[in-house]
């Protein structure tokens, strides 16, 4: 939202996670950026707001490894969010899922019509074939695993 107007981008993956979606939903937006720009970007993960003003800079410090020195979950993402951030100043805000807030509210409805198109276009069949290969390359050894996301 800038200057009295609004633009809704909106998408998804039949075989991901919340949490990748949810930073593919920040890169999206950031993405769409024509130039440099102040930000306030509301979301409702933690996992994305802790992870890109409190995790990162310790991440990129020890080669995109945890405190656990184990490789941080949804790195590719992650290296992804964080050039798109660069050349804007960003206050990353949180509010509260499922409470009412009118623009959090919003983008359920815009992530449920996402959901309910790719329903449309893939069986269920379809759907849970490509989420099971999903998990089998995320577990496989040596994968950098995408479930669950921590710091």
């Amino acid at each position: 939202m800038w200057n009295g107007r609004t633009k809704e981008i909106s998408g998804g993956d039949p075989a991901t996670t919340n949490n990748r979606m949810e930073l593919s939903a920040a890169i999206g937006g950031l993405s769409i950026l024509k130039e440099p720009c102040e930000i306030e970007l509301f979301t409702d993960s933690e996992y994305l707001r802790k992870g890109i003003s409190e995790w990162i800079n310790g991440w990129k410090a020890h080669g995109w490894k945890t405190r656990a020195k184990t490789p941080v979950k949804n790195c590719d993402l992650w290296r992804t969010l964080d050039a798109a951030t660069r050349g804007h100043q960003i206050n990353w805000r949180w509010v509260k899922g499922h409470a009412g807030n009118e623009h959090n509210e919003r983008c359920d409805v815009l992530a449920g019509e996402a959901i309910a198109q790719m329903r449309k276009q893939h069986r269920p069949e379809q759907l849970k074939a490509l989420l099971g290969e999903f998990k089998r390359k995320s577990e496989a050894p040596g994968s950098v695993p995408y479930f669950p996301a921590e710091a």
